[in-house]
């Protein structure tokens, strides 16, 4: 009976078989804060992958640049690849440990299971062009999960990202804004996280707003609304990318 529960993925909407394996014996529940060594390994790559995107994209180290007349520069590549990695890890990694915590403490088994279609796809897109385009997996969970535990753990999430933002965001005005390499550390992760939540909040497709509407409209409503004026805001002051990354 437990074998025909269902497979839920926290963002993407693809059959386990999309991503790599889930080795036999190895849906056991563990406890909550619990990895298993295939999870890890799916986590580093993911990480070391999308560190190596970004920074291609914020470095300008791409092909569509060096074909513009921009020179190759590898010193700002690796200026930008510890700014890339600490963004990812609070960022993307928070965000899907979020949602691994919250389905461990409802009882469920749950681990980050990378797309290396994806990943290998957004490698490609970022070396000719510079654009991010990063679809690095999900974090898969397996049970008896009613609606408002699905909603639980899909608004987990962005709610972390979300307070990432905040957070990060008092830090450079009133410490990091004059702070050269620190001040732009402290800006992007503010700027990825904002972003990330915004855009997991938006309500269709296999998003996380979706199940969090679909869960609680007024928790789906506070934490879009929020998510989108604070963006606003830092748009209309002109404060989200001349200031971080000139």
């Amino acid at each position: 009976m437990s074998e025909e529960r269902k497979f839920y993925t926290s963002f993407h909407d693809l059959s386990p078989r999309e991503y790599m394996y889930v080795p036999q014996g190895s849906l056991q529940v563990g406890k909550p804060g619990s990895f298993s060594r295939v999870e890890l390994e799916h986590l580093v790559m993911a990480i070391g992958i999308l560190t190596v995107v970004f920074s291609f994209t914020f470095s300008k180290n791409n092909l569509l640049f060096f074909l513009l007349g921009s020179p190759i520069d590898i010193t700002s590549y690796f200026f930008f690849m510890p700014i890339a990695f600490l963004g990812i890890v609070t960022a993307f990694v928070v965000h899907e440990l979020s949602h691994k915590f919250v389905a461990q403490k409802y009882g469920l088994w749950s681990e980050f299971r990378m797309y290396p279609r994806g990943l290998l796809v957004s490698v490609i897109i970022a070396f000719f062009t510079g654009l991010v385009f990063a679809a690095p997996g999900a974090v898969m969970f397996r049970g008896d999960a009613r609606l408002s535990v699905i909603g639980r753990i899909a608004a987990a999430g962005a709610s972390s990202n979300l307070a990432i933002a905040v957070v990060t965001y008092v830090l450079y005005h009133f410490l990091f804004k004059t702070m050269g390499f620190w001040g732009t550390l402290v800006g992007f992760i503010c700027l990825v996280n904002l972003l990330l939540a915004v855009f997991n909040l938006l309500p269709f497709g296999p998003l996380d707003g979706k199940k969090v509407l679909q869960w609680n409209e007024i928790v789906w409503f506070v934490l879009f609304s929020v998510s989108v004026l604070f963006l606003s805001g830092m748009f209309i002051r002109g404060t989200l990318l001349t200031d971080f990354f000139t």
